[in-house]
């Protein structure tokens, strides 16, 4: 009997459930969300905040006013009924996803953080779904868009609509102001000398820092590059000399501090190391991310006059090789060039097909010297080959390398680092890096049985990476306060005898300069004059070469 009721009848719960439309106002709602938001989304921010003032009832609340008001503010301009429920759902799973990640990796959600989440491609976001992020899509997003989807908005006319909604917007104000002024020296101080903190108020941050890591990438309003070094001219060679190869391995997420030739309490450069490489200890990263460091380190006004729009405006210093007669070559197992050579001669290996180097639609670094000598060959004269590897690219590091360089062990073996011990974490973040010691050895044979060339390598990072220091993993922490894991990085050059011999460097001049302190300002005028190219936008001051030459 009781099978034929009715569904409503037989689930009251469901009835009541179905029944449950409560109304409210779209400025009810944009209040209730931020709440919500303040309460259950900020955890890092409240554990960074608080841990200034510990235990100040008075604090937590100008906070929570602050948040409130500020997140009532921002959504009161972006929030409307008639596309609430869309921009509110949104704002939910993305505040979810922040809160997951920052909470996770202890990252700072900046311009530079967003724009580096745009420029990930689908294999590297793939490694970072994991299911730890289910509980959290549930309990942050999905349950309070059940909720959401329930309620009415109540209409207005369009008069009193921007009336009340004015009203709102001034309100939210004065709700934030209030909650800064209720503990002003407190929160003053925080301003003052934890700005960092501000990264990690979420969905501002993402709500404030998405205009800015947007801008410029569009590539729809993208301008073309603006020239650099027009008048560059390479001196010419001697009569019958040997036409110069140069080869920049562009490391990823190799830190100094792990760096077997720097002295790390582990070989992990064993082959390097008897290689008669010279290594350069102090070097130090233009940024924490791929996104900044490739565009800075290429171009001639770095971080010492650091313009990120004037940097991704212009061309590059693979640019200025090209217009002295130079021809170059970018061969990428990554996620591209960052536009350092657009308009230039670009492989993408990342894809590529390999019966042993490459599967699953990734390839070992090793891709990037497979026929590589064949590749030069294909044009005459001087060249300059840029590798750009996928190196220690976290958090899947135990990813990075062949089985056979497992040596360091126990390992973590999964890219949610919060299942793993940090030994287990470095033991594979150190694999990773013996592998990077395995391809730049392979590197060095090749140019050595290249006898038609006069062969160099130079090896640098592009920034480094936090294993767990400080509760910090991964990278990408604003500059200002980043930690010396994510901004001391290694370099090593090598050079071959002819190399040297023919370009007249004084190799025991360049071993005692290794010993200074370098950073990747240095890259763009030690390339150009290496290369003896001579050209306007050559700094000689900063050449690590000039003066070492006999």
């Amino acid at each position: 009997m009781s099978a034929t009721l009715p569904r409503a009848t037989r689930f009251p719960a469901l009835a009541t459930l179905r029944a449950w439309r409560p109304q409210c106002t779209t400025e009810t709602l944009i209040l209730l969300t931020s709440v919500f938001f303040a309460l259950a989304c900020n955890g890092l921010f409240w554990h960074s905040a608080m841990a200034t003032h510990p235990g100040s009832v008075r604090f937590a609340l100008s906070l929570l006013l602050f948040l409130v008001g500020t997140h009532s503010l921002l959504m009161g301009l972006l929030v409307w009924r008639w596309n609430a429920k869309v921009v509110i759902s949104v704002l939910l799973i993305g505040t979810a996803l922040a809160a997951h990640y920052m909470s996770s990796y202890h990252i700072y959600l900046d311009a530079d953080m967003l724009r580096n989440v745009l420029a990930t491609d689908h294999k590297e976001s793939g490694e970072l779904i994991t299911p730890t992020l289910i509980l959290p899509l549930l309990l942050l997003a999905f349950a309070p868009m059940l909720l959401l989807w329930r309620v009415q908005l109540r209409r207005r006319t369009l008069g009193s609509a921007l009336l009340w909604r004015l009203g709102f917007l001034l309100l939210s104000a004065l709700i934030a102001f209030g909650g800064a002024m209720l503990s002003f020296q407190e929160m003053s101080s925080l301003m003052r000398n934890q700005r960092e903190v501000r990264y990690l108020a979420t969905p501002g941050n993402v709500l404030l820092g998405l205009p800015k890591a947007l801008r410029g990438d569009n590539p729809i309003q993208r301008a073309p590059k603006l020239p650099i070094g027009m008048d560059a001219k390479a001196t010419p060679r001697a009569p019958g000399g040997r036409p110069r190869l140069l080869v920049i391995v562009m490391g990823e997420t190799a830190r100094a501090q792990n760096w077997g030739l720097n002295g790390y309490a582990r070989q992990t450069t064993p082959e390097l190391a008897q290689a008669g490489v010279i290594n350069f200890p102090d070097m130090h990263s233009c940024g924490t991310s791929t996104e900044v460091s490739l565009p800075c380190l290429f171009s001639p006004y770095g971080r010492h006059d650091y313009d990120e729009t004037k940097i991704r405006a212009h061309q590059s210093l693979l640019h200025v090789l090209d217009h002295a007669g130079i021809s170059t070559v970018w061969r990428d197992n990554q996620s591209g060039c960052k536009g350092v050579c657009e308009g230039l001669e670009m492989q993408a290996l990342d894809d590529a097909r390999h019966p042993t180097l490459c599967a699953n639609g990734r390839c070992m670094d090793e891709i990037l010297i497979d026929d590589l000598a064949t590749q030069v060959r294909a044009r005459p004269g001087d060249r300059v080959v840029v590798l750009h590897q996928l190196g220690n690219h976290g958090p899947s590091y135990f990813e990075r390398y062949p089985a056979r360089f497992r040596r360091f062990t126990p390992t973590c073996d999964t890219p949610d680092l919060g299942k793993c011990s940090r030994e287990q974490i470095t033991n594979s973040y150190d694999n990773a890096l013996l592998y990077t010691d395995h391809l730049l050895s392979r590197t060095i044979g090749t140019l050595k049985g290249m006898d038609d060339y006069d062969t160099a390598m130079i090896y640098l990072s592009d920034h480094g990476e936090s294993l767990g220091e400080k509760g910090l993993y991964l990278h990408g922490v604003p500059y200002a306060i980043a930690p010396q894991e994510q901004t001391r990085v290694p370099m090593t050059m090598w050079f071959s005898p002819s190399f040297a011999a023919n370009r007249g460097l004084n190799l025991a001049c360049v071993r005692q300069r290794a010993g200074k302190y370098t950073d990747h300002d240095n890259l763009f005028p030690s390339v150009l004059g290496l290369m003896q190219v001579k050209t306007s936008v050559y700094e000689r001051d900063r050449d690590l070469f000039a003066g070492c030459e006999v």
